[in-house]
């Protein structure tokens, strides 16, 4: 397995799957909400609590037989992965589900592509070896500038609920995978991702119960759509638990680009969302650029580097 993810092209392989598959999440939510009759918060958390407590559920599963162990919390490990699951999902999704419902899929993935940026400036601070550079500021600047377009460009207007939301879930991401790579370093992508997602999941569905969420439309659309939903988590946040276990977070992080372009076409494809719009063009162009800039700078400094990380 290590071969595998720190294979150039496996790896390459891998991190465009788990882009996509976060891609699809944008309207997949959205679909997930039409077919529950989701419209209140309460409902959005219990919603998303079901999500990774399912996603989990499936992580561990599945790690017995392909692990031969089952997963465990030790004394060791818990208060780690625990600080993850508090941030990586329950944190992150409280923003990221009331956020993705008061703005377009649209919007929600160009503005989540942020992750790549806020990764840039938080590594400065966080890594040794892994300072802003030249190409990394005008990445940063550039991506950011897309983003600018489509909060302020045209009739759309920045929301503190929407794409606010949206962006407070994307610091949470990034730094949830600060976390997990810490995690993983010391336990298997099974038991960091598995225990993240189940407790995470749990905790955002006891949010959705306290304060009175309930899926009353139960219907099998929603459930398949919950499930596809599940599944994508599961998968995803494995893989990628493991690329950043074997691989450095400016090396993978180029193909996040991949998520605002295919957020936005399934975006358009299932929700019939406008994506002509000529802001959408360039906000895609200059996100894309910024985070290829970046990550090529990146790529360059890392294969130079000697040192390790704090």
């Amino acid at each position: 397995m290590k071969q595998i993810f720190k294979s150039p092209a496996w790896t390459a392989v891998l991190a465009v799957l788990c882009n996509m598959l976060w891609g699809s999440a944008y309207p997949g939510v959205k679909l997930g909400y039409e077919a529950f009759g989701v419209t209140d918060t309460p409902q959005k958390l219990l919603f998303a609590g079901l999500r990774f407590l399912i996603a989990g559920a499936i992580v561990l599963t599945v790690s017995i037989p392909i692990s031969k162990r089952t997963p465990k919390l030790t004394k060791k490990n818990a208060p780690m992965i625990l600080l993850t699951a508090l941030i990586y999902t329950t944190v992150q999704y409280v923003f990221f589900y009331i956020g993705l419902s008061n703005t377009t899929g649209t919007n929600g993935s160009i503005v989540n592509s942020t992750t790549t940026f806020m990764a840039v400036i938080l590594s400065h601070f966080v890594y040794k070896n892994d300072k802003i550079t030249a190409p990394r500021l005008i990445g940063t600047c550039i991506g950011f500038a897309g983003v600018l377009v489509v909060c302020f460009g045209g009739s759309v207007s920045f929301s503190l609920t929407g794409e606010g939301f949206i962006l407070i879930a994307a610091l949470c991401f990034v730094i949830g995978s600060m976390l997990s790579k810490h995690a993983s370093s010391s336990s298997d992508a099974f038991t960091v991702t598995g225990f993240n997602l189940l407790f995470g999941g749990a905790l955002l569905t006891l949010l959705g119960l306290a304060f009175g969420g309930r899926l009353t439309a139960v219907t099998p659309v929603g459930i398949a759509n919950l499930l596809y939903l599940a599944l994508l988590s599961s998968a995803a946040f494995t893989i990628w638990t493991i690329l950043l276990k074997y691989n450095s977070i400016a090396s993978i992080s180029v193909y996040n680009f991949i998520i605002p372009v295919f957020g936005t076409l399934l975006s358009a494809l299932l929700l019939n969302e406008n994506i002509l719009e000529s802001k959408y063009l360039v906000s895609l162009i200059l996100v894309s650029a910024g985070i290829i800039i970046v990550n090529t700078g990146a790529t360059k400094r890392h294969s130079l580097k000697t040192g390790g990380e704090k």
